[in-house]
């Protein structure tokens, strides 16, 4: 495993971190504690040190997976979470940014986490009026001094959103997460360069493009109705799958797994700190990990920002 510096908030993070939405229940799986545990064992088997939840992936129930997981040696993790969304069911949240709201929701995190602190609180997918909520930076700058949350940052959408990356640093925020793979470039025309010049770290979430650069699927796949990437994969899927079959052919060299060359892809871009891939399994995080050695060579990201 290989670290970097998370931008202005000096963490030092695997390059490879664990996302946890799947933990919510929402990509057609229940998981139980055994199987978190599992999971997470073996993260931090691979060197992996940074996890990454949300307020919302369930109401609060990957935070308590996390919480009993690593129940014990909270030292050796560097969590992130995020605030603005409550969870009412299975692919249905309601936006809440109101800085009282915002503080029981980090309330409510902290309790499911079995911790006093966050080392990344993110302002989750806020439309650029619900990050400019009258009181909300200088509430969350409140709970930083209070020592609740070590580090600010913002998980920006659309992955375009150079407002709310322009303005980070004014904000006391020290990183941006941001959509970004091999088919879904948008970053890089202004966000990334934008990071760059203010060195914000980028955590680039959806590395694998939703399961599109795994190469396990054909055109024509699809997922049961309760996973979320089901109504993901619809969009535009035969034509990704098409181009994902492309890649294939013309960029990942032979023997190399898709899903691995993807994420050593993103990290081979300049402005990425660290990459969050999902995982069902403990074979998947292991995989996962493999990336961060995978030597993928300079000509496979001509265009890095």
């Amino acid at each position: 495993m290989h670290y970097r510096t998370l931008g202005r908030t000096g963490l030092k993070v695997s390059v490879v971190g664990v996302g946890t939405w799947q933990f919510g229940g929402e990509w057609g799986h229940d998981f139980t504690q055994p199987e978190v545990d599992a999971i997470l064992g073996a993260a931090q088997d691979c060197g992996i040190n940074f996890l990454d939840t949300a307020e919302c992936y369930g109401d609060h129930l990957s935070e308590r997976f996390i919480g009993a997981a690593i129940a014990g040696q909270r030292d050796r993790w560097i969590v992130a979470t995020k605030f603005g969304h409550h969870f009412h069911g299975r692919f249905d949240r309601s936006m809440h940014f109101d800085p009282a709201d915002v503080v029981r929701q980090l309330d409510g995190s902290l309790q499911a986490l079995r911790t006093d602190y966050v080392d990344l609180l993110q302002c989750h997918s806020a439309k650029d009026h619900e990050f400019d909520t009258d009181g909300l930076w200088a509430t969350l700058l409140a709970e930083q001094a209070k020592g609740k949350v070590r580090h600010l940052g913002i998980s920006i959408s659309p992955p375009n959103n150079h407002y709310q990356t322009t303005q980070a640093a004014a904000v006391g925020a020290g990183s941006i997460q941001v959509i970004y793979n091999r088919l879904q470039r948008e970053a890089e025309a202004a966000v990334l360069p934008a990071c760059r010049q203010d060195r914000l770290g980028v955590l680039a979430r959806v590395p694998l493009a939703s399961g599109f650069l795994s190469g396990k699927y054909q055109p024509g796949a699809a997922f049961p109705a309760t996973d979320v990437r089901e109504a993901q994969m619809k969009l535009g899927r035969d034509e990704k799958l098409a181009e994902v079959q492309r890649i294939a052919a013309t960029e990942v060299p032979p023997g190399v797994p898709m899903a691995q060359w993807a994420l050593a892809w993103c990290l081979k871009n300049p402005a990425i700190t660290a990459v969050i891939p999902g995982c069902k399994s403990t074979e998947q995080v292991r995989a996962n990990a493999a990336a961060a050695s995978l030597d993928i060579g300079q000509s496979a990201h001509p265009q890095a920002v």
